[in-house]
C-alpha cells in the first residue's frame, strides 16, 4: 500500500459563481465560479443560498461570526487579490456581475416579493462594512441577501472582515437578488458615508421596457 493511501488533501477554497447568463466574457476563471455552483447545489435546495432563520427586525438580514468590533463577519468563500474577471466596480469597495442579465428561477419563498431568485457572488473589500439595500419604492419587490444565514430582506450589511495574515484585499460573499418578477433591479450600495446606486438586470437586462 502505498505510504499516500488514505492521506486527504485540503480543498482550495471555491471561486465565485458564474454571475449568469448575457455575459460578455467567457475566462477560464469561470471553472472556479461553475464548481462553486456545483458545491451549493449539493449543500442547498435549488434557488434557496441561505439556511431558514427567524426574520430579523426591521426586515434587516444579519452577518454572524466574530470581529474584533463593530458588527459580526459576514461569512465568505473565498479571498481575492482583485474582483475577478466579469465584475464591475460600484464605487470603491464592492464588485457586481458585470453580466447584462442574472438568470432567476422559482426561489419557492412565500414571500411574493422573492418568488424568483438569482443566484450570485459579491464581492467586497476585506476590512470594510457595506451596506446594499433595494431603491426606495422597491421594498415590496426585491429582496437581498448574502453570506448564507438571514433571511431575505430589502437591506443587508455585511462586514467583510480581512483574512488572517491580510495578504487577500477582497472578500467574496454567497448569496443573491429574490424578485417578485423578472426586471431591472436598482440597488444602493453604502460604504464609507458615501452611496452609490447599481441596476442588474434579474431575468431580463436593464432598458426601459423591463422597470415595472
Amino acid at each position: 500500500m502505498s505510504a499516500h493511501a488514505g492521506a486527504t488533501r485540503t480543498p482550495r477554497a471555491p471561486g465565485l459563481p458564474e454571475p449568469g447568463v448575457g455575459s460578455r466574457t467567457r475566462p477560464v476563471a469561470w471553472w472556479g465560479f461553475l464548481s462553486l455552483v456545483v458545491v451549493l447545489s449539493a449543500c442547498t435546495p435549488t434557488g434557496d443560498s441561505r439556511q431558514h432563520t427567524t426574520p430579523p427586525p426591521d426586515n434587516a438580514a444579519p452577518s454572524t461570526g466574530a470581529s474584533g468590533g463593530g458588527p459580526p463577519c459576514t461569512p465568505s468563500v473565498d479571498a481575492l487579490a482583485a474582483p475577478p474577471t466579469g465584475y464591475r466596480l460600484v464605487g470603491k469597495d464592492v464588485a457586481v456581475p458585470d453580466a447584462r442579465v442574472l438568470s432567476a428561477q422559482d426561489s419557492g419563498e412565500a414571500d411574493p416579493a422573492a418568488r424568483l431568485f438569482a443566484k450570485w457572488g459579491l464581492v467586497v473589500r476585506a476590512g470594510t462594512v457595506v451596506d446594499l439595500r433595494v431603491a426606495p419604492g422597491w421594498q415590496d419587490k426585491a429582496r437581498l441577501g448574502w453570506g448564507g444565514t438571514g433571511t431575505p430582506a430589502a437591506t443587508v450589511t455585511v462586514h467583510a472582515c480581512a483574512p488572517e495574515g491580510g495578504q487577500a484585499q477582497w472578500m467574496a460573499f454567497v448569496g443573491g437578488t429574490w424578485v417578485a418578477q423578472a426586471a431591472c433591479v436598482p440597488l444602493i450600495v453604502t460604504s464609507n458615508g458615501q452611496d452609490d446606486p447599481v441596476d442588474l438586470g434579474i431575468g431580463v437586462p436593464c432598458d426601459k421596457t423591463t422597470t415595472p
